[in-house]
């Protein structure tokens, strides 16, 4: 029992504070959506990604530096204690939520392989200077450029695009693409797709995910505005051209690691707002672009690493440690 008590104990308390926190974070985005809004797109982006994955991050360091251990040190082996009903539940449903989201990795990590074994078998090598990773055009039916793959990315150019786009067009193009890639965005979009699916049926942080998603576009379109103003109306340029190519009702192409420029036609109507935006930027000194807000960009991280190494720091403390039991002993009374 003493075995069993502590890893549904572990179960149940992981999936309690990563809801938990993940709630708490989807309130605070929501009351921060103003002063968002000020950010930059790219400041914009590393905050809703660290309030993103801030809560299982948390939620794991919670549970290896402080409750595993307190319980090992002051639970009894011979313990009169038992698993209810209701602890017994919310463990199960933290650990089909686990099992979910190691699974959801893994089939995204096959579908990826299979993605790349299905484009590059009819894709043929392009060199760009523009872009420093394996690059491919090839034959598709929607008007596709696109990042895939999370370590290794390679990027697909569909050659109706290759063929309607200006040079001038592509390589702006290319410079949003290259914004993905600068910010690992492919990989940060896998670790929130198997949080979210550590948390099953809850609906927490969805919204959160929503608004790091149009960040992210965003951020690429003020990577590329970096270069030259001129480089943000060839990319609303782009845009545009892309979007009247998209065949009407497509579906999402896939859910795996991949950066699109336009995913769906449900993406056009965002297509106004991205063009808008690149026509500012193309007003904007570009060098305001490049050094706007770079301190701030770090500071989720940082209160995240400093929250990490804190608890690490503090966790040694029998005091704190025996604090930690005696609320652990208070949910078990709770939920029997």
């Amino acid at each position: 029992m003493y075995e069993f008590l502590g890893i549904t104990l572990v179960l149940a308390l992981l999936l309690a504070i990563n809801a938990t926190a993940t709630m708490a974070a989807a309130g605070f985005g929501r009351a921060t959506r103003p002063w968002l809004r000020q950010c930059s797109a790219q400041t914009r982006a590393e905050i809703l990604f660290v309030m993103r994955i801030g809560p299982p991050v948390i939620a794991i360091v919670a549970i290896a530096a402080f409750m595993i251990p307190s319980y090992l040190i002051y639970e009894p082996h011979k313990t009169g204690e038992f698993v209810s009903w209701k602890l017994g539940a919310l463990a199960a449903l933290s650990a089909v939520g686990v099992a979910l989201a190691i699974w959801r990795g893994i089939r995204s990590w096959l579908a990826t392989r299979s993605l790349l074994r299905e484009w590059l078998a009819s894709a043929t090598p392009l060199r760009l200077e523009a872009i420093d990773v394996p690059t491919f055009v090839f034959r598709h039916p929607f008007p596709l450029i696109a990042v895939v793959g999370a370590l290794r990315p390679r990027l697909f150019i569909a050659d109706q695009v290759l063929e309607s786009l200006s040079r001038e067009e592509l390589a702006a193009a290319i410079a949003h693409e290259c914004g993905h890639l600068a910010a690992h965005d492919n990989f940060k979009r896998s670790a929130m797709r198997i949080s979210r699916a550590a948390l099953l049926l809850i609906p927490c942080g969805r919204s959160l995910d929503r608004a790091w998603s149009d960040a992210s576009e965003s951020a690429a379109d003020e990577h590329a505005a970096q270069r030259s103003s001129l480089v943000a109306l060839n990319l609303a340029s782009a845009l545009v051209r892309i979007a009247k190519m998209i065949p009407k009702g497509q579906q999402r192409i896939m859910a795996e690691p991949i950066s699109t420029f336009l995913a769906t036609d449900e993406d056009i109507p965002r297509v106004k707002v991205r063009v808008r935006r690149l026509v500012e930027l193309a007003g904007t000194d570009p060098r305001q672009l490049a050094s706007s807000a770079s301190l701030v960009r770090l500071v989720p991280w940082l209160v995240l690493t400093t929250s990490v190494v804190v608890s690490i720091g503090i966790e040694s403390r029998p005091q704190v440690l025996a604090a930690v039991h005696a609320f652990v002993e208070q949910v078990v009374k709770f939920l029997s």
